[in-house]
């Protein structure tokens, strides 16, 4: 990996190194509890045939399409042949979503029910899934409940930088240098938050939530009350994806950097830690979904090869 630094990694993958686009076309849907989520395609290649595979991707904490490593993936996907799609979460769109309700890391109900939708409407296609931290997180705490069930809808899945621990990577974002990203998530969620409480007045105590400084606050206030948990350490420890990780029967891979400021090397399980259909796989370097490689100014092609490789391994 490129840029020894996880630090270094992580601002220069999101803010500075080129990354590839290609167009995508976006389709709404209606969610059975009357709220909706935005879907964003791969263009058709004429190229590519009906059965090719679909990579499902799940974004990061206030990720979408755009996100430097959803952009690479779905171009990846479209110059190799298959079809892509990038699943936003309820509000990451780039319009607010109806409900009170927003998303969480440990929304594998949700997951469920986009992925089980999917597979209805493309019963013969392979499909994969792969999620970027807090969706790598919903995502392996989905395969982890569904066990031996998720081979009937999904054929391999990918987990990049998913915080499993996320009491350790919480606590992580609320020290030093992390507070910068700290401070970047909390802008965009209270602004979220600050026109749902123009819509519901009572979603949470407006001054307590505009006054959190972590990502422990906010949660307190806001996200753990908001999706049926006590507090932030309720949440935090119910939504982790660590604790079931040893029960995913689907061919599973996990990347996660050892100098990925988000999560510390200490918080991510070993071989006991996990079952036999899932490879870890911790590269020195990387930062959180950094992982920029070859010469100035650098690519993000790393990452989406190797997903797609692991990808066609394990489906072969």
């Amino acid at each position: 990996m490129w840029l020894p630094g996880g630090h270094v990694q992580t601002l220069y993958a999101a803010l500075v190194a080129p990354h590839p686009r290609t167009k995508l076309s976006r389709e709404r849907w209606e969610t059975p509890d009357g709220d909706f989520i935005d879907l964003d395609w791969t263009y058709k290649n004429q190229n590519t045939p009906a059965t090719a595979p679909l990579v499902v991707m799940f974004h990061g904490l206030e990720g979408g399409s755009r996100s430097q490593y959803a952009a690479s993936m779905m171009a990846a996907t479209y110059k190799h042949g298959w079809r892509g799609v990038v699943v936003h979460f309820r509000g990451c769109s780039g319009e607010l979503n109806r409900l009170p309700r927003a998303y969480h890391s440990g929304d594998s109900a949700e997951i469920d029910w986009i992925l089980r939708r999917l597979k209805h409407a493309y019963p013969a296609t392979r499909m994969f899934a792969a999620g970027v931290s807090l969706g790598g997180n919903a995502l392996l705490k989905w395969l982890g409940e569904q066990r031996d069930a998720a081979a009937s809808v999904i054929d391999a899945a990918a987990a990049v930088s998913a915080p499993v621990d996320l009491m350790a990577s919480g606590d992580a974002l609320g020290r030093g240098f992390n507070l910068l990203y700290t401070r970047n998530f909390l802008a965009t969620m209270r602004k979220k938050t600050l026109a749902k409480l123009a819509q519901f007045p009572d979603l949470c105590d407006r001054e307590a939530m505009a006054a959190a400084r972590t990502l422990r606050d906010f949660d307190n206030v806001v996200t753990a009350p908001l999706h049926g948990f006590r507090d932030t350490d309720d949440y935090w420890t119910r939504a982790s994806a660590k604790p079931l990780l040893r029960d995913i029967a689907v061919p599973t891979l996990m990347i996660n950097a050892l100098n990925d400021p988000f999560l510390p090397a200490a918080a991510l399980p070993d071989k006991s830690q996990v079952s036999s259909a899932v490879t870890l796989e911790f590269p020195a370097t990387g930062g959180h979904v950094g992982f920029v490689s070859g010469n100035w100014p650098g690519r993000l092609d790393w990452l989406p090869k190797r997903l797609i490789g692991f990808f066609t391994e394990s489906s072969s």
